[in-house]
């Protein structure tokens, strides 16, 4: 008994400390999952996980689906047909009287066959002739290219949004810093300041200006915080994680603004064959001739062959499933030919609305190729512009911070007035943003010119 006992303490205990150690593992597991990405890094994972790139990839899997469906519909097809009737009431059919030695104009009513019949039969059918599938074959490839030239514009769009939120999240972060330091500066300022007012050393408006400009950089400072935590949110969304994971980004906004200085992508022509919006243009009017064919070939013969064998059985009961049952077999070879013949000008109206659409999408075609050039244009003007202005933000920051700590200094002297060092504070401040905007402006506007020209 003593035995049992311990034993049983024993396999509790065991059992309660491995349920406590596969707990806290989990749980440190938890604790640890943690994600850290350079920007390549965050957009090889958001193609691969975002949800957005999951479906396109079902898409591309759908239409190679669908284009096999379309091959099949010109290959042999078998169906089985199984069918049993039991005739709970008989007709009855009428025969002359005569033929059974009756008088004339006399009939005998008369039950033909048995009341119960089942039959199995196969059919084989072969489409022999039809335009309209042969332009359904090459329907189905170009559904397939336009899909790729979809999934492959859904993987430009991602890119691009990875590269922007990627950017925000460093601007939100870089924000948060600066206006942190700003603040810590403000409050040593205004501390000092408040001790030689209270000391009569200094006068009260000195003491306001830098109340009002610390109550500023603190709403600046809260705002920017809860932007860090969205920005963050939105590139896990985009990347296709839960908003919340704890997500740790490994590049810094200066760094990653250098790499993004490329004047070399200035230079390269525009090969409109791989932009993707020309791309997807042109699967439109690929797709718009096929249909001018298809209506076409609705002109055209259709030939059909089929091949039909059955078994048939009766019986004044139920007993279909005995060997001593017997089947009377049949088999039926046949063609089927169409031809269209007239149509009281209907085919010819859908042969012209076709020719129609070719003409619009044609039209449109060469629209989108104008509109790209322009996009090209634009967006070379725009990236040149983003690095003049990075230049500039970047020199216009220093100054700022040189004027800023002069009139500290002539502040602390009793050489400059609070309403100037407030103003030099507010163009540092300016400045700062300006310079961290530049930076996000240089790495949007690349990835732009980039996704013109489908270059990664």
């Amino acid at each position: 008994m003593t035995l049992s006992k311990n034993f049983k303490a024993n396999f509790m205990r065991n059992s309660f400390l491995a349920l406590l150690m596969l707990f806290t593992t989990t749980w440190s597991y938890a604790q640890e999952q943690t994600y850290s990405f350079t920007l390549e890094e965050a957009i090889n994972y958001a193609l691969e996980n975002n949800y957005g790139a999951i479906n396109a990839d079902r898409d591309l899997l759908d239409a190679q689906k669908q284009k096999w469906e379309t091959i099949a519909t010109g290959l042999p097809q078998i169906d089985g047909a199984v069918s049993y009737q039991n005739q709970l009431k008989q007709p009855v059919s009428l025969l002359p009287g005569e033929l059974a030695g009756g008088e004339p104009g006399t009939f005998i009513p008369i039950v033909f066959g048995q009341p119960q019949t089942a039959s199995a039969t196969a059919t084989l059918k072969q489409q022999i002739f039809d335009g309209s599938y042969l332009v359904g074959i090459q329907a189905a490839k170009t559904f397939i290219a336009y899909s790729n030239n979809n999934k492959e514009k859904t993987e430009l769009e991602i890119r691009k949004s990875v590269v922007e939120s990627y950017g925000n999240v460093l601007l939100s972060q870089e924000s948060v810093a600066i206006l942190e330091k700003n603040k810590i500066n403000l409050e040593k300022n205004l501390f000092e300041t408040q001790k030689l007012f209270e000391n009569g050393l200094g006068d009260e408006e000195s003491v306001e200006q830098l109340q009002i400009t610390l109550s500023s950089v603190e709403n600046n400072l809260k705002n920017a915080i809860r932007l860090k935590s969205i920005t963050l949110q939105m590139l896990n969304l985009i990347m296709g994680l839960d908003v919340d994971s704890p997500t740790q980004l490994k590049e810094n906004l200066s760094d990653l603004a250098q790499k993004q200085i490329s004047l070399d992508l200035l230079e390269e022509d525009m090969v409109m064959d791989n932009n993707i919006d020309f791309k997807i243009g042109t699967n439109l009017t690929q797709q718009r001739e096929l249909e001018l064919k298809l209506q076409k070939s609705l002109a055209l013969p259709t030939l059909n062959a089929f091949v039909n064998y059955g078994s048939t059985s009766y019986s004044d009961k139920f007993n279909f499933l005995s060997n001593d049952t017997d089947w009377f077999d049949s088999s039926v070879l046949g063609l089927d030919l169409h031809i269209p013949i007239f149509s009281s000008l209907g085919r010819s109206a859908k042969t012209a609305r076709a020719k129609i659409a070719l003409e619009k999408a044609r039209t449109q075609l060469s629209e989108t190729e104008q509109n790209i050039r322009l996009q090209h244009k634009t967006a070379k003007s725009n990236y040149l512009f983003s690095i003049e202005e990075y230049n500039t933000a970047q020199e216009n920051l220093a100054l700022a911070e040189r004027i800023e700590n002069k009139n500290q200094i002539k502040y602390t002297e009793g050489l400059a007035s609070s309403f100037e060092l407030r103003q030099a504070q507010t163009q540092l401040y300016d400045a700062q943003q300006q310079y961290l905007q530049s930076m996000v402006d240089v790495i949007n506007r690349k990835t732009e010119l980039e996704t013109i020209l489908n270059e990664n």
